[in-house]
């Protein structure tokens, strides 16, 4: 009874191995190698699949997202024989499971070393400044190049991007110097633009001020002269109005001769000829008043009058 159940048992397990071989779950993006006997068979994409067991056996299963892989800074020659470190990052994709397994031994390692070579090529037609400045077509000829010879291979290239450029330390330093001595550049010419901007637009503001005081002043000087004028005018219209004669006005003329000789500056006076006339007329005023006090009789005189409106003189003092 033992060596019954001992062989029953045996046979249950050989076929949870069979059904285990023979059920095959792919996950989703995958895919797997089938080979019979060492031969290639078929493809099995994702899902559930039923293959024959103990002949047919898994050989790989791939991938079939895309796939990042960064290499390590590789040394690269310019064209002024500069020595550059180029960090790359490649993005690809397994679109042909069977040509990835069985077209190349290794992907990957193919897909470093043709990047390298092709870099080199790239790189060695270029100086060191335009390869710092030329991502953009360094990136484009590299994936060109790599998509054309990994198609064979089932892969296709998506993005070729350089992580990174890094020139010689006593080149950076030169650079750094450089950029230095541009950025002083700049700024000086920038604060240099900024002293002429600033004299300029004082000097047009001095100009508006200047013009503007000017007009102010003239403006002023035109009002100023125009009340002079006007009082001037209503001086002359108030006198021909009252109707003065040649004795009040040369009265007055003598009152303002001490006016004009006023003053500490006033070293010479010159009497002016107009004097004369003015004497003249003012003795004759004084003569028509005749004598103020004669003999001892102490009497007043009456002023003597002249034909014409009753007017009365003033007294002489």
């Amino acid at each position: 009874m033992e060596p019954i159940i001992i062989v029953l048992i045996i046979l249950v397990v050989l076929v949870f191995i069979a059904l285990m071989k023979t059920v095959q779950v792919i996950p989703q993006a995958s895919a797997a190698i089938v080979e019979r006997f060492g031969r290639y068979t078929r493809t099995l994409n994702a899902g559930l699949n039923i293959v024959v067991p103990f002949i047919d056996s898994i050989r790989n299963r791939i991938d079939l997202r895309e796939q990042v892989v960064p290499f390590p800074p590789q040394p690269v020659i310019t064209q002024d024989n500069l020595v550059v470190n180029i960090d790359t990052v490649i993005y690809y994709q397994v679109t042909d499971a069977r040509a990835a397994t069985y077209e190349v031994a290794s992907y990957i390692q193919a897909i470093e070393q043709l990047t390298v070579t092709t870099l080199r090529n790239i790189i060695g037609g270029m100086d060191l400044e335009r390869t710092l400045t030329s991502r953009e077509e360094i990136n484009a000829a590299l994936r060109g190049v790599l998509d054309e010879a990994t198609g064979k291979w089932g892969i296709r290239v998506n993005r070729v991007e350089l992580k990174a450029i890094e020139p010689p330390t006593s080149i950076q330093d030169s650079m750094e110097k450089q950029m230095r001595a541009d950025r002083d550049k700049r700024a000086a010419i920038l604060t240099a633009e900024g002293i002429r901007q600033s004299q300029i637009l004082t000097a047009e503001g001095e100009k508006q001020s200047a013009i503007l005081r000017a007009e102010g002043e003239a403006r002023a000087a035109a009002l100023r002269a125009e009340g002079e004028a006007q009082a001037i005018r209503t001086v002359f219209e108030s006198i021909h109005a009252g109707d003065p004669d040649q004795k009040l006005l040369s009265y007055q003329y003598l009152q303002m001769l001490p006016k004009i000789a006023e003053g500490d500056a006033n070293k010479l006076w010159i009497v002016p000829s107009e004097i004369g006339d003015a004497l003249k007329g003012l003795s004759g005023a004084i003569g028509n008043f005749g004598p103020m006090g004669g003999g001892g009789g102490g009497g007043s005189t009456p002023i003597t009058k002249t034909p014409g409106p009753r007017r009365e003189q003033p007294p002489i003092d």
